[in-house]
């Protein structure tokens, strides 16, 4: 709830200073577009700085909101992230519910010229996560939830990203939005994004052969970041925390986890490199299960960043994740 409360008085703060200073005028007058310079873009989630990259090649030059390792639920800007927003062209972000301060700070973008790319926009995510309801898979009933879990997504799974063909979508709404933004780029643009679909769509056929092959469907997660995985592929997840990791199970729940673990002989626990969880560490006890790395995207680590790991080296790590939680070896 503090966090909430700082973020409000922050973004009162940076409109009242831009107000004052006039920095949407400013910047329209002092940045006019020529043929060398570089699109600004801030994206939050690591699949959309990756895109945008991939897509804008060397016509752009994209950050992220987001600090190395930093759980990507709860984070909120300073007021000094908010300032660099408003100097940048492009602000890209998921939507769906997933950044708690996405709807509030994007609005005070608008105001300043920036051009604001909600990358779901038009997307069906009728898709509800069944973790985060079955009794069969968790028992994760709807349930109140304190205030300060002001990031809880509700019913709808933002997670679209996980799911190589509906990145897909992501990767066509960056394109279409640097192509409005840059049209004498268009060329270059969509020859780009071309190249990334292509990956993406072998990405989805190496993971579709993967769980085919597999007897097993089951496997237990940090969170139920994974519906999508489920829609897609068939798998099943049995979800320790709901859509956001804050979401805790009760003693109930934390029972049919293990129960459901030990019913579909779950030989694995998967941890994700952003996600730490005690109740977590106990289900791993209880049952015997041995620790994997999956990898959200939501954030990158330091060591990805020092690997120069992208979308898709990451997503064949996690596919060989998969493969071994699956094997149940």
């Amino acid at each position: 709830m503090k966090s909430f409360i700082y973020l409000c008085i922050s973004m009162i703060i940076f409109s009242l200073v831009l107000s004052g200073c006039g920095t949407g005028e400013n910047k329209q007058e002092s940045e006019e577009k020529s043929e060398d310079k570089k699109i600004q873009v801030y994206a939050t989630i690591f699949p959309l700085k990756d895109f945008t990259e991939k897509i804008g090649g060397k016509h752009v030059e994209v950050k992220s909101v987001y600090p190395a390792n930093v759980d990507a639920h709860s984070y909120e800007p300073t007021l000094k992230e908010l300032k660099s927003m408003a100097d940048a062209d492009m602000f890209i972000y998921n939507g769906a519910g997933f950044e708690g301060f996405s709807d509030k700070v994007s609005e005070m973008l608008k105001s300043e010229d920036v051009t604001v790319v909600k990358a779901t926009e038009g997307m069906d995510l009728g898709h509800e996560n069944e973790a985060a309801h079955s009794e069969e898979e968790h028992g994760h009933e709807e349930e109140a939830h304190s205030e300060e879990q002001h990031h809880d997504h509700g019913d709808t799974d933002p997670h679209v990203w996980i799911d190589p063909v509906l990145s897909i979508e992501l990767a066509h709404t960056i394109k279409d939005a640097l192509v409005k933004e840059d049209p004498a780029h268009k060329e270059t643009y969509e020859e780009n994004y071309k190249k990334v679909e292509a990956e993406l769509k072998k990405v989805d056929q190496e993971f579709a052969k993967i769980v085919n092959e597999s007897k097993q469907k089951h496997v237990l997660v940090s969170h139920a970041a994974y519906g999508y995985w489920e829609e897609r592929y068939g798998i099943k997840q049995i979800a320790i925390a709901g859509l956001s990791p804050t979401q805790e199970p009760s003693q109930k729940q934390l029972k049919e986890i293990i129960e459901q673990s030990k019913k579909h002989d779950v030989k694995y626990i998967l941890f994700e490199q952003n996600v730490s969880s005690t109740v977590a560490d106990i289900i791993q006890t209880e049952i015997g299960a041995k620790p994997l790395s999956l990898h959200n995207l939501e954030s990158v680590t330091k060591e990805d960043i020092n690997n120069k790991e992208d979308y898709f080296s990451i997503m064949r790590k996690n596919i060989q994740a998969i493969k071994t939680a699956l094997s149940g070896k």
